[in-house]
C-alpha cells in the first residue's frame, strides 16, 4: 500500500540529505515553495511529478515511493527517516553501536559533535563543509531524542559487550591520532555514559529494556519500528559510536515480509541469550572497572543531564 504521507516525508530527508532549502527544491522542480510544503505533507498525486523529484534529488523512484527497499546514501536523510519512523511506532527495537542513541544523556549529544567533526580527515575536506553536515546531522538526532522522550514508545535495545568494551578502551573518538589528554578526556566521557547505561539497567525505566549480547553480532547496525498497522526494518552502514561513519555507505529501509520475518528472528534470538536486568547491571559494572579510566568527580555541567 503507498501511502503519500510516506512519500511526502521522503521527500523531506532526501532533500534534508542533498543540502537542499526549500526554495532551492522548489526552484529546480519549477513549483512554488507552497506547493513543495504540501507537497512534503503528502499532497503529491501526479507521477509526473514524483518522476521530476526523484530525477532531482538524484534517487530512484521505487525508493521515493517505498516500493520494496529504499536505499538512502546520506546520514542526514537517513536519521531524518529514523526521525519520521519514531514518530509514529508503538516499539523500536535496536543493534546500534554502542548503545541506540535515543538512550544516551544529554552531555553524550556534545561530545558526539565533536567527535563527529575530527573523524573527517582535513585532506578530504579542505572547506570544512563536513561541519555542515555534522550540524544539521546532530539537530535531527536531538530532535529525535526529545521527540522519544515525549511519546515514550517502547525500546529495547540490543547492546554487543564487544562494542563496550572498545568504547571503555578507547573512548568516544573519531580518529586514533589524537594527544593523548584529549584521549583521557574521551575515555572519561565514555565511563560516565556507561555508568548512565548502568543506572538504567539497575533502575529499570518503565518501557526501556536493554540487554547485554556476548556472542558476535552483525557488523551492521539495525532498527525494527513497529507501528500500529506495519513494521519497518532499518538496516545501517553509518556509525555515531567509536571511529564513527557519517559519509560513505548505502542504508536500506524495507518492510518486505522476508527481511522483516529474519531481522525479527535475529533480534529474538540475541534478546534471549542477552544478559538482563541486575545480571547485565553487574556485567557491566564488572566492564567499567577492567576497561574504563579511573573516575573523576564529575563537573558541573553535567549536573544537568536529563533523566529518563
Amino acid at each position: 500500500m503507498i501511502r503519500f504521507s510516506d512519500i511526502g516525508a521522503r521527500l523531506r530527508a532526501y532533500r534534508l540529505g542533498k543540502g537542499l532549502a526549500p526554495d532551492e527544491l522548489a526552484e529546480k522542480l519549477g513549483i512554488s515553495r507552497a506547493a513543495l510544503y504540501r507537497a512534503e505533507k503528502g499532497a503529491i498525486r501526479k507521477i509526473e511529478m514524483l518522476t521530476s523529484i526523484a530525477d532531482v534529488l538524484g534517487v530512484s523512484l521505487p525508493s521515493l515511493m517505498g516500493v520494496g527497499v529504499e536505499y538512502v546514501s546520506s546520514a542526514i536523510a537517513f536519521f531524518e527517516r529514523m526521525r519520521q519512523l519514531e514518530d509514529d511506532c508503538q516499539q523500536v527495537i535496536g543493534l546500534f553501536s554502542p548503545v541506540s542513541y535515543l538512550l544516551t544523556s544529554d552531555a553524550y549529544d556534545n561530545a558526539l559533535q565533536e567527535v563527529l567533526r575530527e573523524s573527517v580527515p582535513a585532506e578530504v575536506d579542505p572547506d570544512d563543509s563536513a561541519g555542515e553536515l555534522v550540524d544539521a546531522l546532530i539537530d535531527i538526532l536531538r530532535a529525535r531524542k526529545k521527540a522519544f522522550r515525549l511519546r515514550r514508545p517502547l525500546i529495547v535495545s540490543l547492546i554487543a559487550s564487544s562494542d563496550l568494551e572498545g568504547f571503555l578502551l578507547h573512548g568516544l573518538i573519531g580518529r586514533h591520532d589524537l594527544p593523548p589528554d584529549v584521549v583521557d578526556k574521551r575515555r572519561l566521557q565514555a565511563r560516565r555514559e556507561a555508568e548512565y547505561i548502568l543506572s538504567m539497567l539497575r533502575e529499570q525505566p518503565i518501557g526501556i529494556q536493554i540487554g547485554i549480547v556476548r556472542e558476535p553480532v552483525p557488523a551492521t547496525s539495525f532498527q525494527i519500528f513497529r507501528q500500529q498497522d506495519r513494521s519497518v526494518l532499518a538496516i545501517s552502514p553509518f556509525r555515531l559510536g567509536e571511529q564513527p561513519n557519517i559519509r560513505v555507505g548505502v542504508a536500506l529501509i524495507t518492510s518486505a515480509p522476508e527481511a522483516m520475518t529474519l531481522h525479527e528472528d535475529i533480534a529474538e534470538r540475541l534478546w534471549g541469550d542477552a544478559l538482563k536486568g541486575e545480571e547485565a547491571a553487574s556485567y557491566l559494572e564488572t566492564m567499567i572497572e577492567k576497561y574504563a579510566i579511573a573516575s573523576a568527580p564529575h563537573p558541573q555541567a553535567d549536573a544537568s543531564v536529563t533523566p529518563l
